[in-house]
């Protein structure tokens, strides 16, 4: 990612990030990691209304025996690990990560930021451009 016009960075910052798609066998909805506790990741999945049918079997066995693969959402959770071409001091902070939902029928994005030292709920929103049949185009953003 890219961050531009940086008040204490005089070049855009640029972040290298990683993400997991919950898939309920190597990643579930509940984060165990990043200051992030059981009840707000509850919190921040049900902001989400594609994860309300989900709710009553996250709360009875964690997501577990949850069949996400042809749920017409990707949960994920997006996370910057560092920064690539300036150092901490820059401004940024990279502490939290988002709670990320895809929707495989129009291709748009969106996501809340979880930091505890941050404003709660900060919303991410990306929409694609669907200019060929076969998939979506995001002007600054690649989905493999």
């Amino acid at each position: 990612m890219e961050a531009l016009n940086v008040p204490l960075a005089d070049t855009p910052v640029v972040t290298f990030w990683e993400g997991e798609i919950v898939d309920a066998k190597n990643y579930t909805f509940f984060t165990g990691k990043w200051e992030a506790s059981a009840e707000d990741d509850v919190r921040h999945w049900s902001k989400f209304p594609s994860f309300t049918p989900l709710l009553s079997q996250i709360e009875a066995d964690g997501g577990k025996s949850v069949d996400l693969s042809n749920y017409p959402y990707i949960f994920m959770r997006w996370k910057e690990q560092y920064f690539v071409n300036v150092g901490v001091d820059c401004g940024l902070t990279i502490a939290g990560f988002y709670y990320v939902c895809f929707s495989c029928s129009d291709g748009s994005i969106s996501g809340f930021y979880y930091d505890p030292n941050s404003s709660p709920f900060q919303k991410l929103e990306l929409k694609c451009t669907n200019e060929k049949q076969s998939g979506f185009t995001f002007s600054s953003y690649e989905l493999q």
